[in-house]
Parts: C-alpha cells; sequence; structure tokens
C-alpha cells in the first residue's frame, strides 16, 4: 500500500476511535445541556473523579478500571442526585438565571479539582490492565487495544441510553421534561424527580467517561479542563437532544483532530475542529440531527 494512503487511513482509525471516546465524554453534557438546559461546566471533573477512583481500585486490588467504573455507578448517580437537589434548591427552585447557576458548576468544578490536587498531588497517574499495552494489527493498520476497547463499549453504553430514551416510559419523560412540564403534571409525573433522574444519569456515565480516559492516557486533576469547551461542541453540532447526533459529532470532531494533528500537528487540532463547529452551525443552525 501507498505510504501516502496508509497514513491517512490510519489517522482517519485513530479518529474514529478518539470520535467514539469523546461520545461517552459528550453524552452526560446532551442530558444535562441539551435536553435539561442545565450548563453543568463541572461534568469534566466528575470524569476526572471516575478516572481516580478506576485508579485507586485497580492500584489496590488489580480490578479493570472499566469494570470499577460499572460497580461504582449507582455512587455516581447518587453524587448527580444530591448535586442537582442543591442547584434546584438553590437556584431552579426561585427561578434564578443561567448565570449564577454556572457560577455554581464552576465551583464545583474547582473544589473537586482542588481536592484531588490536595489527597493525589500533580503526578500523572495510570492503570493496569491486560488490554493496555496490546495492538491489534491487519495489515498496514496497528490498533491499539487501549483506544479500540474504550471506543466499543463507549458506543455500546449510548445505544443502550438511546434505548431507554425512546423506549421506556421514563425515558420518554425525560425527553419531554424540557418541552412541555404542563402536561407531564397532568400525566401525574413530578418534573423535578423527572429532571433530578436525569441529572444523576448524565453524571452516573462521568463514572465510566473517566475510566475510559484514565485508560487511554496518564491523569492529573486538571486534565479535565481540555475537554470543557470541546464536549459542549461536540453537543451543539450533534444537535443538543440528539444521542445518535452526539455519536456523530464526536466521530466527526476526533477524525478532524486526527487529520490535523498529523498532517499539520496537534497544536493547530482544536483550532481546526472548532472552526469546522463554527462553519456547520452557519450552515446548520439547529446541529447535524437537531430539530
Amino acid at each position: 500500500m501507498d505510504p501516502s494512503v496508509a497514513l491517512f487511513l490510519n489517522a482517519l482509525v485513530a479518529g474514529l476511535l478518539i470520535g467514539g471516546f469523546y461520545a461517552a465524554v459528550t453524552v452526560g453534557i446532551s442530558i444535562s445541556f441539551g435536553i435539561l438546559d442545565i450548563v453543568n461546566i463541572a461534568h469534566p471533573a466528575f470524569i476526572i473523579l471516575g478516572s481516580y477512583i478506576a485508579y485507586i481500585v485497580n492500584q489496590t486490588f488489580g480490578l479493570d478500571p472499566i469494570l470499577t467504573s460499572i460497580i461504582v455507578l449507582p455512587a455516581f448517580y447518587l453524587l448527580g442526585s444530591v448535586v442537582y437537589q442543591i442547584y434546584y434548591v438553590s437556584f431552579e427552585q426561585h427561578g434564578q438565571d443561567a448565570l449564577r447557576g454556572l457560577a455554581f458548576f464552576f465551583g464545583l468544578l474547582f473544589v473537586t479539582e482542588v481536592i484531588l490536587i490536595l489527597v493525589f498531588g500533580v503526578d500523572y497517574r495510570y492503570v493496569q490492565a491486560s488490554y493496555i499495552d496490546a495492538t491489534y494489527r491487519m495489515g498496514t493498520f496497528a490498533i491499539p487495544m487501549r483506544m479500540l476497547v474504550p471506543c466499543l463499549l463507549s458506543l455500546l453504553m449510548v445505544a443502550l441510553l438511546q434505548m431507554f430514551l425512546t423506549r421506556t416510559f421514563l425515558g420518554r419523560a425525560i425527553m419531554a421534561v424540557s418541552q412541555d412540564q404542563l402536561a407531564l403534571r397532568l400525566m401525574a409525573v413530578n418534573p423535578v424527580r423527572i429532571k433530578r433522574i436525569a441529572f444523576a444519569i448524565s453524571i452516573a456515565t462521568a463514572s465510566v467517561a473517566g475510566a475510559f480516559l484514565i485508560v487511554i492516557q496518564p491523569v492529573e486533576p486538571s486534565v479535565g479542563r481540555e475537554y470543557i469547551g470541546r464536549v459542549f461542541a461536540i453537543c451543539v453540532l450533534g444537535g443538543l437532544q440528539s444521542l445518535p447526533g452526539t455519536v456523530i459529532a464526536a466521530m466527526i470532531i476526533g477524525v478532524v483532530e486526527s487529520m490535523t494533528s498529523t498532517y499539520y500537528g496537534p497544536s493547530w487540532a482544536p483550532a481546526v475542529s472548532f472552526g469546522f463547529l463554527l462553519i456547520t452551525l452557519a450552515f446548520r443552525p439547529a446541529g447535524l440531527l437537531g430539530r
């Protein structure tokens, strides 16, 4: 195979794999911001928290980090419920503007980061698993398993969430809560309870995304800041309330970043990907699959 063609195809595959991971990182934002209209800027902090919990369990018991993230899902769900209840009582219940709520989540982001720095320091932490150093080779393609496993499991997680939102009564109530709360009340459904459940689910996804992150790369407390702009960009590009749109947008951003890094250098990747976002929204303001 021609070397230039092989380089292009490997960059394409790498972009799709990182795009799958971006989908896992963004799906929680698609629920909290896209469906509930809650600008949870602290979402990456919960992802890093998930990474450190996976690290602690992996170092102490040798348990697989992704399996650990699934085990602690109920704890993250409970944490999300508590955070939403604080947000609701402090801001939403009193009709406070979104800016005050944004300040709350900014504060939560930095408090979480400072606590992690005090406990773990600023050294990079990593986990061990049998597949992290393995590579699947197929001709000229070299696919690292530390990228393939998170990508496939990420797509599975998004697919399960999509099925939950579209095929269950509770899921349809979550989709409806941002559109017509009066209709929900007429059906004897408490919108606040539905929003609390939805927000808790969004935080629970951070547990899994955090495990994926520490499998892909070592982490330190401030790594989450790198994803703040990216996750909101993917959410908007995909169409806010659309989880399939989130996956497509994540793949597009992943491929754009990979191609840019391969041919022009990694420093150009964020600028090109956000430029692509702006151009797309200029022609499709509602996003790729937005209504």
